[in-house]
């Protein structure tokens, strides 16, 4: 199993956006992520641990402007803390071991697929096409995306 930890290296490579986002728990500005559009199949990584977040299967278009999601990929590699910042009572996602700022969890994702839209930054995100993820370590992850 591999041990996911917050990586001074890779901290040290990112832009100072990605910086911002993960480092100072910023907030991209609506429409402008990288990932927001991507549909390819694959996992979204954090970029700082590489951790397994969230599965090409789990996204969907919610029209808030960033990438959404209806559930991590391992529960275990996520941490909901309560935000309590900008006036608003907010639930924050973190990265467990990296403990990067990914974004904020809400309740008003589709009903049918658990009812939760995971609002993440893609500054927060490296994304591993599905044909990489056994090259990359994230075999065991291939059966949670679909097929192209």
């Amino acid at each position: 199993m591999t041990a996911y930890t917050k990586n001074r290296d890779a901290i040290s490579k990112l832009s100072p956006e990605q910086y911002r986002v993960t480092q100072e728990s910023g907030t991209e500005r609506p429409g402008t992520g990288e990932y927001l559009y991507n549909k390819d199949a694959g996992i979204y990584v954090d970029i700082v641990s590489g951790e397994p977040l969230f599965a090409s299967s789990d996204k969907y278009e919610s029209g808030c402007g960033w990438p959404s999601f209806t559930k991590p990929i391992e529960p275990a590699y996520v941490s909901e803390l309560r935000d309590v910042t900008h006036g608003m009572v907010r639930t924050e996602v973190r990265s467990s071991h990296g403990d990067s700022h990914l974004g904020h969890v809400f309740p008003d994702g589709p009903i049918d697929r658990g009812g939760l839209r995971y609002c993440i930054n893609s500054a927060s995100l490296r994304f591993v096409p599905r044909d990489q993820m056994a090259a990359e370590g994230y075999e065991a992850y291939i059966n949670q995306v679909e097929d192209i």
